[in-house]
């Protein structure tokens, strides 16, 4: 018996072994070997605009355990985007800072631009293939100067458990999404879809929107030319857009006035969601983000919890579109002292499992391949690839979203006709 239990043991162990050492197309989480002397001293720096990163925190506690020695500390920046660039040319020069894909080729941020390192220079040995393709951004000399750490997309919390108890299928396409909502309607629920309306910025009219317009610029690429340039012409291919916005709220999926009485598009919206009798809540992934810390906030909700997650809005009759964007990247100041240790760090952090740990502290969308290690998540996960688009890479830039964002508001709020927006696009401040 004793020599049996050993061969399995044994057994055991070996395909233990086995399974660790197995590389999973997207999932390269081999151990973190270091590559310098473990007893090296100094100090390293990272800048940024939160007020706060207990994410990045707990890996610098991870990442002592290989080097004691090293000091790492994160620093916010008042008035970020303006003092970046004298930071970074300063005598005390962070090592890795917040980046942004308009960062690029814009000349104001020329001199920040010029301090990235090219994160793609194999001899970094980063992890970028365990990155998001559509979420990799590489400037016209191929470079990779800004790495993401975070993604954000657009969509809805649904209730699973109310859905459930109402015997309704939570909807995948446009047609299943307006029956839903009428039976829904019918049910009792004065809203089946709600979200921010007070103001433009941050609205659920944008976040409906945006989506379906990205989606057909993405079709048509002298559409996206037009729309860039803030063209006349290009209002047109906001009409299919507007027209899903403005059928939601005149068929009753969306009760404007029920949607006023949220004051914010993040705590409110949360919280408003948490009372358990909003079937469908639409909203970002920056939103989401700060449900698991609220669960416990909502006293609604800690009596009555329900199950919850988070699904692209079924547009089409196709489905919905999983809009691919970064939410935070870091790059790395080539001009720095101890730029070693930092692309040591640096290489520490993007791997799919530190990434995704971050992402779990912060509940924000991890930007690996990865998503379905966070239930709310998983869905973007089941996207089909002709359907997840990728903004920064398609060539979309901030002046088009602001067009698009300030058109949903006015048609959903009734200030403008689909004609009228349409027609002054280009003039939306």
């Amino acid at each position: 018996m004793k020599k049996f239990l050993c061969i399995i043991t044994v057994l055991c162990m070996a395909l233990s072994l086995t399974a660790c050492g197995e590389r999973i197309p997207g999932k390269t989480d081999a151990a973190f070997v270091p590559s310098l002397d473990t007893g090296t001293s100094c100090s390293i720096t990272v800048v940024g605009n939160y007020d706060n990163f207990e994410a990045l925190e707990t890996e610098f506690d991870r990442f002592n355990e290989f080097y004691p020695n090293v000091q790492l500390s994160y620093v916010k920046l008042d008035d970020y985007n303006n003092v970046l660039g004298t930071a970074l040319e300063s005598s005390d020069k962070p090592n890795i800072f917040f980046s942004y894909a308009w960062m690029i080729g814009n000349e104001k941020y020329a001199s920040v631009s010029s301090h990235m390192e090219d994160l793609s220079d194999a001899s970094l040995g980063l992890q970028l293939d365990c990155i998001r393709p559509g979420l990799i951004n590489h400037d016209a000399q191929d470079r990779v100067l800004l790495v993401p750490v975070f993604s954000r997309t657009y969509g809805m919390l649904v209730n699973n458990d109310l859905f459930r108890k109402e015997g309704v299928s939570v909807p995948t396409t446009w047609a299943e999404l307006l029956a839903v909502c009428e039976t829904l309607r019918g049910k009792g629920y004065e809203s089946p879809m709600m979200g921010y309306s007070l103001k433009s910025s941050s609205c659920f009219m944008n976040t409906v929107a945006y989506p379906m317009f990205a989606a057909t610029l993405a079709a048509n690429p002298d559409a996206l030319a037009l729309a860039n340039n803030l063209d006349p012409a290009a209002g047109e291919y906001m009409r299919p857009a507007l027209e899903a916005v403005e059928q939601l709220i005149r068929t009753g999926c969306i009760d404007l006035e029920a949607c006023s009485t949220i004051e914010d598009n993040y705590s409110k919206v949360i919280l408003r969601f948490f009372e358990g009798d909003v079937p469908m809540m639409i909203c970002t992934g920056d939103t989401v983000s700060g449900t698991k810390k609220r669960e416990s906030q909502s006293e609604a909700f800690t009596a009555a919890p329900f199950g919850y997650s988070f699904l692209p809005i079924p547009m089409t009759e196709n489905g919905g579109y999983f809009i691919d964007s970064p939410s935070l990247e870091f790059s790395v100041n080539k001009d720095c002292e101890n730029l070693d240790m930092t692309n040591e760090f640096m290489r520490f952090l993007i791997t799919n499992k530190t990434l995704n740990e971050m992402a779990s502290v912060k509940r924000l969308v991890t930007p690996t391949k990865d998503l379905s290690f966070d239930a709310v998540y998983a869905p973007f996960g089941q996207v089909p690839a002709d359907r997840i688009i990728s903004p920064e890479v398609l060539g979309v830039k901030d002046q088009l979203t602001v067009q698009i964002r300030v058109a949903a508001f006015r048609v959903g709020t009734g200030e403008l006709s689909i004609d009228e927006a349409v027609a002054q696009y280009g003039t939306f401040e």
